[in-house]
């Protein structure tokens, strides 16, 4: 249980690192549904939008395995998974056409 913990805690809080900073042009928010245990920051442009609100990351836990739907950055994700101890075995790149050992799990 507790190694379910520690997963969540830190998919929870890598993904919330891309929601600090951003820049005057636009303003980032972080997005936790503890429930679906699927954690995402959503970028929104200040007006005039030069682009419309979209996610900048996205990733959820399925059966102790990280599946990141969305990665916009230039900073991957997968590598701050794995540099917060998060074996790359243990993490899907749903965004790069990567699946689940059984893709009948959502």
């Amino acid at each position: 249980m507790d190694r379910v913990l520690d997963l969540t805690a830190i998919v929870q809080q890598e993904v919330e690192d891309y929601a600090k900073g951003g820049s005057a042009k636009a303003i980032t928010y972080p997005v936790s549904d503890h429930e679906r245990r699927t954690y995402t920051v959503v970028v929104v442009p200040d007006r005039p939008r030069p682009f419309p609100a979209r996610i900048v990351v996205m990733a959820r836990i399925i059966d102790g395995t990280v599946v990141i739907d969305e990665d916009t950055t230039d900073r991957p994700l997968v590598n701050e998974l794995m540099r917060a101890g998060i074996p790359r075995e243990q993490i899907v790149l749903a965004y790069a056409g990567e699946t689940l050992p059984d893709d009948s799990r959502s």
